[in-house]
């Protein structure tokens, strides 16, 4: 087998004259890293008969670095089509997964003077902003978006997504999602825009969109502060080393007024003092007054069925629009979850998420107090039971989550991407932070994935009818 060989024959469809001649032209080159996916790496041509999942071929101007976005050219070709070609900036984004050879990237498209233009591209609803999420660790390619799919199902609108093959500059990356920044824009997290000169009434009460995370890279000021953050004014059961914080997001902290501040810091610890209140439970006085309970319900099952050891303490946005309650969500980073994780419980198929600083005590971000007083209400408990008995029965069903694995895995197949990834990138068998399980081929990744779901369903089955 001519494993090093730059033309793969079983990578194209070719005639049979054409391969014949082909071969009687092969040359193969000692270098074991097989970088360009198909394409010949004298010229850096990729050949019209490789057939790929959606295509993206960026050139960049400069060196591609975490901020500022780099000027580049941009094409995206569909079953052997160019369906888009313009100007874009692109970094390097991510926090923890930028240790990792195999980078995420942010992109914004832009015209010809680096103004931000929205656009449609892979089908999905104009915007400016997006995301090539790199899964490295998550060898199974597929955790973010089968946990956004699942959101979708549930009615709940996570960022939309499509496997695509990336090329940056002649090399070949390897398997990406592309997928939508989360944003607020009547596509994506759809909530009322907040201009900075609406500081009275009706328009100071939305929309807002706040996250508990680590401090991004944009944040105003040094770390956590007054500026960019609030602090929960209810201590967390189990406090690690930090508070818990809320970032603004939308407005941003270098666009919100101080009326506006001062509003959403007050609604959500008017919503905290009212679910650590004695009349927590009370219709009117506790904190249903606050929250939309559903968006609060759907959240957590996410969450559960995925057992994400970031889950409720980082990466978790929520929103609330004009004249509107707090909603949890949209879901966001869950390439962690669905048994990645070989720390504090991460591979459990049998404990509880929301307890995870019981286990992790000493963790510096920690789980709000909001999910231990919820499942203390019998009502908010019954609402959870049926929620999750009915899309047991249909959305959440073992088929239909196992479906989509299937239909995932034979989408990547049929045009040889996985392999092309993992040729690219040699990590089967290899632990890679924090690689719960180590498949030596991805098979055996998938059907990991695939009996961790189904041991995680039966238990959650119990476990939510024991409430």
């Amino acid at each position: 087998m001519l494993k090093n060989c730059y033309w793969k024959n079983r990578s194209f469809y070719l005639t049979r004259a054409l391969l014949i001649a082909l071969l009687l032209n092969l040359s193969c080159s000692d270098d074991k890293d097989f970088e360009t996916g198909g394409q010949n790496p004298d010229t850096g041509e990729v050949p019209e008969e490789t057939l790929y999942l959606p295509l993206i071929e960026i050139s960049s101007s400069g060196q591609i670095v975490d901020e500022p976005k780099v000027r580049s050219t941009m094409k995206i070709t569909e079953q052997g089509k160019v369906s888009y070609e313009g100007i874009a900036g692109i970094e390097i984004r991510g926090a923890s997964s930028q240790m990792f050879d195999k980078k995420s990237y942010g992109l914004e498209t832009w015209d010809n003077n680096n103004e931000d233009i929205n656009v449609s591209l892979l089908g999905m609803p104009e915007e400016e902003d997006w995301v090539l999420h790199g899964p490295y660790s998550d060898k199974s390619l597929m955790r973010n978006k089968l946990i956004y799919d699942l959101s979708s199902d549930l009615g709940r609108y996570a960022s939309r997504t499509r496997f695509v093959e990336l090329i940056i500059n002649g090399t070949y990356k390897g398997v990406y999602v592309f997928m939508e920044k989360l944003k607020r824009n009547k596509n994506r997290i759809a909530i009322e825009k907040l201009k900075p000169e609406e500081n009275a009434g009706d328009d100071l009460t939305g929309g807002y969109i706040l996250k508990i995370d680590k401090i991004a890279g944009s944040n105003v000021g040094s770390g956590y502060n007054s500026q960019n953050s609030f602090a929960s004014n209810v201590p967390p059961p189990y406090a690690g080393n930090g508070e818990i914080r809320f970032l603004y997001e939308y407005p941003d902290a270098e666009e919100i007024s101080s009326q506006q501040k001062d509003y959403i810091k007050q609604y959500v610890h008017d919503f905290e003092t009212a679910l650590s209140s004695d009349a927590f439970k009370d219709p009117d006085l506790g904190y249903r007054a606050y929250i939309d309970e559903e968006s609060f319900i759907d959240f957590f099952i996410l969450n559960e069925i995925s057992h994400n050891v970031d889950g409720y303490r980082l990466s978790t946005f929520m929103h609330k629009d004009k004249n509107g309650k707090l909603n949890m969500g949209p879901i966001w980073d869950f390439n962690l979850a669905f048994g990645n994780a070989d720390y504090c419980g991460g591979g459990n198929t049998d404990t509880w998420a929301y307890k995870f600083n019981e286990r992790c005590p000493g963790d510096f971000w920690s789980v709000p107090f909001w999910w231990y007083q919820l499942l203390e209400d019998p009502y908010f408990v019954e609402r959870l039971k049926t929620r999750w008995f009915e899309v047991r029965s249909n959305v959440l069903s073992d088929q239909a989550v196992l479906g989509r694995i299937s239909n995932y895995e034979k989408e990547m197949q049929d045009l040889d991407a996985i392999n092309r990834n993992f040729t690219k990138w040699d990590i089967l068998g290899e632990w890679i932070w924090p690689n719960n399980f180590v498949g030596t081929t991805y098979e055996a990744e998938r059907i990991y994935v695939e009996e961790w779901i189904d041991d995680r369903m039966s238990w959650l089955d119990r476990a939510i009818a024991d409430l």
